[in-house]
C-alpha cells in the first residue's frame, strides 16, 4: 500500500535526522505548488517588513482543496495572523495566540502546555477536543486531544513561522482529519533567492532568557533552504524556586520548484521543551462575586509548587521531580509534493511523521485551604483531632497547630510515548470554470500510556508550599513524609488508531461573481488497545497496619483487557461565494461534521457502548449553518460571520475524586463573529475582533447520567468576547517607532456544566513599543496584563457542584509581566 510504504520512508527519515542531528531538509506551506503562490513565497522579505495589516490578498491554505485561495475569496470563516502580528501579541504559549481568533476561547493560564481551547459553543470539559493543529498543511498529531495531551503542546511559535491560518467550522470537516471545529495551520518560512536571516535575544522581568534565530537562502536557482529555532530557560512567571521552564526547537527545510509545474518540500522539526503545569491556586470569592487574592498568595505569580515539593518519594517508593513539568520531546518530519502531470491535472501529496514523548508531572490541588482540625476529620473520620502537625522537612511544629490553614494536592505522573503518521494524497482536475478534487487520507497513530494519579500530600496553604506531617488522636499516623495517600488511579495502556478517508470536492465558477462548491467525505475510524486499569474495590493496605492511614487504600491494577472499535461516518458540505466587487463579497455554507471517540473515552466505555456507538463510545455529529460578509479595501477590512450549530453525541470523562465520571449529550449555539481593521491614515490603524455566543446544553447529562443540564450555558465559553488593538506606526528618517496596545474583554462564564462555579468577567490590557532602525534592527518592549487583573479561566474541575464563598480553588490568568527584545535582520 502506497501510504504504508511512505510511512516506512518517513520513519527512516526521522531516524536519520536524529542520528545526524540535522533535522532533515524541508518544509512549507502547502499552497506552495501553484506557480504564482510559490513565487510569492520564495521571494525574500525586505528588512523587518510590517505585515500586521490585514489584506484580502493573503493566500489561505487550510480549509481548501489544495492550492489555496485568497482570504477575500474564501467561502468560510478564516483568520490569518502574520509573523509581525504574532510578535506584537507576545503570546505566552502557542494556544495563547488563538485569543485573537473570533469564536475561540483559549485558556493559556496553564502555562506553555496543557491549554484548554473551546470553539463556537461546542461542549467540552477541557483540553482541545475540537482543535487540530497542522504544520505546513499536515496534522501535527492525529488525535486532536487525549487526556493530558492536546495539539498545541507539540509545537512552539518562533521566528521560523511565517503566519498562522485558522479555519472555524466550514470546510474543515472535509479535509485533513475532518475536524468540524477549529483547524490551525502553522505556515513556516522557506528560502528565497537571497541570503536572509535574523538573530533575536529577549529577556523578561521574571528572568526568562530566550534566543531566536533563522537563516534562509538559495541552494541553486530553483532550490532554497531555511533553518532556525529558539532556546529558552527560566523559572516562569509563577516561580517555584527552581528551573521550571527549559528547552527549544529547531526547524529546517528545503524547497525546490519544478518551474511552473509544481514543487517539493522536505522539512524536519525537533522540539525538546518543557514547562511547569500551572493549576488552580487558592483565591477568595466574595459574596458579591468579586475575586481577590488569598492572604499571602499573589494571584498573578503565586504557585503551590516549591523546592520542598520538587523531589518527593511517595508511599510506594517512586521518586519524582516536578521540574520535568509538562512538555514534549518529539521529532516531526514531512514531505509536501505537488506536480502538474498534464494540462489541468495536478497531483498532491502531504506526508508527515511525528514520534517522541509527551509527559506530564504536576502538583494537582484537591481542595481549598481549611483548618488542620477539619483536615483531621477528613483524613481520620468523625471524632478525629490533631495530635501533632509538623513540617516534613526539618520536623518543626507548624504555627497555629489545629487552626493552621492546610490543603492537599496530588503529585500526578502521566507518561506518553506517541507516534503519528499522516498521508494525504489528492488529484485536482481543472477544466474551464470547474475544479474537481478527489483524495485519500490515511493516518496511523499510537500512544503508550503510563499514569499514576493520586499520591496526595498535605501542604501548608502558602506559596511554594511546604509538606506537612500529621498525627491524629488514638496513635494514628495520617502522613508519610507528607503523603496522605498512595496511587489512586492508574493506567497502563498501548493504544493504536487508524483512520481512512475518501473525499471529493467540486468547485464551479458559475459567473464571474458567483462560485459554488460542494463535497463529501467518508471516514472509517479504527482503535485497538491493550490496557490495565484499577480493579474495582481492589484497594489494598500496603503494610497491613490500620493505624497508618496513608497507605490503607492503594489501587491495584487489574488484568489486561482489550478494546476493539470500528465505525465510519459521512461528512458533507455545500457553499456559495458571491463577489459584488473585487473588494466586497458574501458567502453561505452548510456542513455536517463528525468527531469520533478517542482512546480515553473508549477506555471507560462499556462493551455495549462500543458495540452500539453509544455512551462514551458515541460519535459526535455537528451541523453548522453559517454566512458572512467580507469587505477588503485599502481603508478597511471587515469579516463578519453569523453561525448556528447543533451538536449531538458529546461523550467525555472527568476525574472526580480520582474516579472517571462520564458526561453525555448535546448542545446548540448561535453566534456572531466579527474581525477587521481601520486604517484612516498611513500611520494609524485599529484592528478588532469580537464574538457573541449563545450556547446551551440539550439533553446533556453529567455525573454518570445523574444530573440533567439541559438549558444551562455551555461551560467555559462566555456570551461576549472582544479585543481591540490601536497602533501607531510612523517613519522618521531611518527610524520607525511603533506603539500598540490591546484591550481584551472576556465575559462571565461557568467553570462547570452545572453552572454552579461562576467565573466573573474581566479585562486584560497588553501594550508595547518598538523601534526599527534602517530595516535591520528592532528594539521592542511588550507588557502583558498591565493592570495585573485577576481573571479566572477555571474553577475546580475535579468536583461536581459549587465551591461557595471564601477560599476556593481557581486558575487565574498570569500576572503582569514585561518582555524586552532586540533583533537584527539581514
Amino acid at each position: 500500500m502506497l501510504a504504508i510504504s511512505i510511512r516506512r520512508l518517513m520513519i527512516g527519515t526521522a531516524t536519520g535526522a536524529l542520528m545526524t542531528a540535522l533535522p532533515a531538509l524541508a518544509q512549507t506551506n502547502t499552497d506552495g505548488a501553484q506557480a504564482a503562490d510559490s513565487a510569492q513565497r520564495a521571494a525574500p522579505e525586505e528588512g523587518l517588513v510590517d505585515t500586521s495589516q490585514p489584506s484580502g490578498e493573503e493566500i489561505i491554505v487550510v480549509g481548501t482543496a489544495g492550492g489555496g485561495t485568497r482570504r477575500q475569496d474564501a467561502a468560510f470563516a478564516v483568520t490569518a495572523l502574520s509573523n509581525d502580528a504574532i510578535e506584537r501579541a507576545a503570546p505566552n504559549s502557542t494556544a495563547d495566540i488563538l485569543r485573537a481568533v473570533p469564536g475561540v476561547m483559549a485558556e493559556s493560564s496553564g502555562g506553555q502546555n496543557g491549554a484548554n481551547i473551546f470553539v463556537r459553543g461546542y461542549p467540552s470539559g477541557g483540553d482541545a477536543q475540537f482543535v487540530t493543529f497542522q504544520y505546513a498543511g499536515a496534522p501535527v498529531f492525529a488525535p486532536p486531544t487525549l487526556s493530558f495531551l492536546e495539539n498545541s503542546q507539540l509545537i512552539r511559535l518562533d521566528e521560523t513561522v511565517q503566519r498562522i491560518e485558522a479555519v472555524r467550522g466550514g470546510t474543515g470537516s472535509l479535509f485533513s482529519l475532518g475536524q468540524p471545529g477549529l483547524t490551525v495551520n502553522v505556515v513556516p518560512r522557506i528560502g528565497g533567492g537571497d541570503l536572509h536571516g535574523l538573530a533575536k535575544l529577549s529577556y523578561t522581568d521574571y528572568d526568562e532568557i530566550r534566543g531566536d534565530a533563522w537563516i534562509s537562502g538559495p541552494l541553486d536557482d530553483e532550490t532554497g533552504f531555511m533553518v532556525g529555532g529558539y532556546y529558552a530557560r527560566g523559572n516562569g512567571i509563577r516561580d517555584p524556586g527552581f528551573r521550571a521552564e527549559k528547552g527549544g526547537q529547531i526547524t529546517a527545510n528545503v524547497h525546490h520548484d519544478f518551474g511552473s509545474r509544481g514543487s517539493v518540500e522536505v522539512y524536519a522539526r525537533y522540539l525538546n521543551d518543557r514547562g511547569a503545569w500551572l493549576l488552580p491556586i487558592p483565591v477568595i470569592s466574595d459574596s458579591d462575586g468579586d475575586i481577590r487574592a488569598y492572604p499571602g498568595f499573589d494571584a498573578g505569580t503565586g504557585t503551590l509548587m516549591g523546592r520542598d515539593t520538587r523531589i518527593t518519594t511517595n508511599v510506594v517508593g517512586r521518586t519524582l521531580d516536578l521540574a520535568e513539568g509538562r512538555g514534549a520531546k518529539v521529532i516531526n518530519t514531512g514531505i509536501n509534493f505537488e506536480y502538474e502531470v498534464a494540462d489541468g491535472l495536478r497531483l498532491r501529496e502531504r506526508t508527515s511523521f511525528l514520534g517522541g514523548n509527551a509527559d506530564t508531572l504536576g502538583l494537582v490541588p484537591v481542595e481549598a485551604p481549611v483548618a488542620a482540625s477539619a483536615m483531621a476529620v477528613t483524613l481520620g473520620g468523625a471524632g478525629s483531632a490533631v495530635g501533632a502537625l509538623t513540617y516534613a522537612s526539618g520536623g518543626g511544629a507548624v504555627e497555629g497547630g489545629a487552626d493552621a490553614r492546610v490543603m492537599r494536592a496530588g503529585i500526578w505522573e502521566v507518561r506518553k510515548k506517541i507516534s503519528s503518521f499522516v498521508s494525504d494524497t489528492a488529484a485536482e482536475w481543472t477544466a474551464g470554470k470547474n475544479k474537481l478534487t478527489a483524495g485519500f487520507f490515511y493516518t496511523n497513530y499510537t500512544s503508550r500510556d503510563s499514569w499514576v494519579l493520586g499520591n496526595q500530600v498535605l501542604l501548608a496553604a502558602e506559596p511554594n508550599a511546604r509538606r506537612l506531617n500529621l498525627t491524629l488522636n488514638g496513635g494514628r499516623t495520617a502522613t508519610l513524609d507528607g503523603f496522605t495517600s498512595g496511587p489512586a488511579f492508574q493506567v497502563r495502556a498501548h493504544y493504536e488508531g487508524e483512520d481512512y478517508a475518501l473525499y471529493a470536492v467540486d468547485e464551479l465558477q458559475l459567473t464571474p461573481q458567483l462560485r459554488i462548491d460542494g463535497g463529501i467525505r467518508w471516514q472509517r475510524h479504527v482503535v485497538d488497545a491493550v490496557l490495565r486499569t484499577p480493579v474495582a474495590g481492589g484497594n489494598v493496605d500496603l503494610d497491613g497496619d490500620p493505624l497508618t492511614l496513608y497507605d490503607n487504600a492503594v489501587t491495584v491494577l487489574g488484568d489486561p483487557r482489550t478494546i476493539r472499535y470500528r465505525n465510519d461516518a459521512w461528512s458533507w458540505t455545500a457553499g456559495a461565494n458571491y463577489d459584488f466587487t473585487d473588494e466586497i463579497g458574501v458567502f453561505a455554507r452548510y456542513s455536517r461534521g463528525n468527531s469520533f471517540p478517542q482512546f480515553d473515552n473508549l477506555r471507560e466505555a462499556t462493551a455495549e457502548n462500543i458495540a452500539n456507538d453509544t455512551g462514551l463510545a458515541a460519535t459526535a455529529e455537528v451541523d453548522t449553518y453559517e454566512g458572512g460578509v467580507k469587505i477588503s479595501t485599502g481603508f478597511a477590512n471587515l469579516y463578519a460571520t453569523v453561525f448556528h450549530n447543533k451538536f449531538e453525541g458529546l461523550a467525555t470523562t472527568t476525574l472526580i475524586d480520582n474516579v472517571p465520571v462520564s458526561s453525555n449529550g448535546g448542545a446548540k449555539a448561535t453566534g456572531v463573529e466579527l474581525e477587521g481593521a481601520l486604517r484612516p491614515t498611513p500611520w494609524f490603524s485599529i484592528t478588532a475582533a469580537g464574538t457573541y455566543l449563545d450556547a446551551t446544553y440539550r439533553d446533556f447529562f453529567t455525573g454518570n447520567g445523574a444530573i440533567d443540564n439541559t438549558g444551562n450555558r455551555v461551560q467555559r465559553q462566555p456570551r461576549w468576547m472582544w479585543r481591540v488593538t490601536p497602533a501607531i506606526d510612523v517613519d522618521i528618517g531611518n527610524l520607525r517607532p511603533s506603539i500598540f496596545a490591546t484591550l481584551q474583554y472576556t465575559g462571565d462564564r461557568f467553570s462547570d456544566p452545572e453552572n454552579l462555579q461562576l467565573l466573573p468577567h474581566f479585562y486584560q490590557l497588553d501594550a508595547g513599543i518598538s523601534v526599527e532602525v534602517a530595516q535591520r534592527i528592532r528594539l521592542q518592549v511588550t507588557g502583558n496584563n498591565l493592570t495585573d487583573e485577576i481573571g479566572l479561566t477555571e474553577g475546580n474541575p475535579r468536583i461536581i457542584g459549587g465551591q461557595g464563598t471564601g477560599a476556593i480553588l481557581a486558575r487565574p490568568i498570569l500576572g503582569r509581566s514585561f518582555r524586552f527584545s532586540a533583533a537584527f535582520e539581514f
